[in-house]
């Protein structure tokens, strides 16, 4: 045989035997890029590197609607609370994500499916332990909300009760229950902004502050702003009286960043009490 065949093959030995070295390796547990331990994500393993790049994708491609560490929105409901609507396999969410839902205000993505992926594996791992927990009763906690505490006075569940604050037939599914607690408990502390206009997607969200009007005759009234512009402001008084006034006849508009909502201390609403309430409501999640 020539020598220069000898050396050809010879090379060619040491190459095979390099490449499956190198297959192997790769297959090998602890071998790959990954950067941080395998945590569980669904039915697959995600890891901590993919969790933090689901969580820059979701920052910037999803925050703006459901908050943004994913605790819900004006438009977006809360993605923490391990409760899906619309399917809870991965399968059903990377759905979601990339095809969007008709009917809502939920687009669809054209990001990768592997940023798609990260994302899931980001809303993963901030679903609630399954530990049990304290005894919860949402029987209870509607009782209370239509009963001693009174929230239906301003409150409306499905086309029942006031239309002063919020509309809450579906507040299960757009806020996380911290936010539902501190709603209660501090009013002011971040106050409560109304769903966008699906037809208007750019249109200003209202906010549910204090608004006090004064005529040109000095009559006041205070309320929260049902719908406002440049020329007209329609305001619901405290006797959930609607107000249609044009601003040509106001002195002044005044608005306060504080709730009319009182603060339901421990002595109005014991923690009992409370945690039964806000059960009761994280199971208010709309029309599926």
């Amino acid at each position: 045989m020539r020598p220069y065949v000898r050396t050809f093959r010879k090379h060619c030995l040491v190459a095979a035997m390099l490449t499956a070295w190198i297959v192997a390796g790769m297959a090998m547990p602890g071998r790959g890029n990954h950067s941080g331990a395998a945590v569980a994500s669904g039915s697959e393993t995600a890891t901590q590197g993919q969790i933090r790049e689901g969580a820059s994708l979701f920052r910037a491609n999803c925050s703006l609607c459901h908050g943004l560490n994913a605790h819900g929105g004006g438009r977006g409901p809360d993605l923490t609370s391990g409760r899906w609507l619309h399917g809870s396999t991965d399968a059903a969410i990377f759905r979601t994500v990339s095809q969007g839902l008709p009917g809502t205000e939920m687009p669809g993505s054209n990001i990768a499916d592997s940023e798609t992926r990260a994302i899931i594996s980001y809303l993963r791992s901030l679903s609630p332990s399954s530990k049990p927990g304290v005894a919860r009763d949402r029987t209870r906690g509607k009782r209370i909300f239509f009963g001693k505490a009174a929230c239906f006075e301003c409150h409306m569940v499905s086309g029942e009760g006031g239309g002063l604050g919020p509309d809450l037939t579906r507040v299960g599914a757009s806020r996380s229950e911290s936010y539902l607690i501190d709603s209660i408990r501090e009013p002011n502390k971040e106050l409560s902004e109304g769903m966008i206009d699906p037809n208007n997607p750019y249109g200003n969200v209202l906010v549910y502050d204090s608004v006090t009007v004064v005529t040109r005759t000095g009559e006041r009234i205070s309320g929260v702003s049902k719908n406002e512009d440049t020329f007209s402001v329609q305001l619901l008084d405290r006797n959930q009286q609607l107000h249609l006034l044009l601003k040509k006849n106001l002195e002044s508009v005044t608005h306060e960043r504080k709730s009319l909502m009182p603060a339901y201390t421990t002595e109005i609403l014991n923690d009992a009490d409370l945690r039964d309430v806000v059960t009761y409501l994280e199971s208010l999640r709309g029309t599926q």
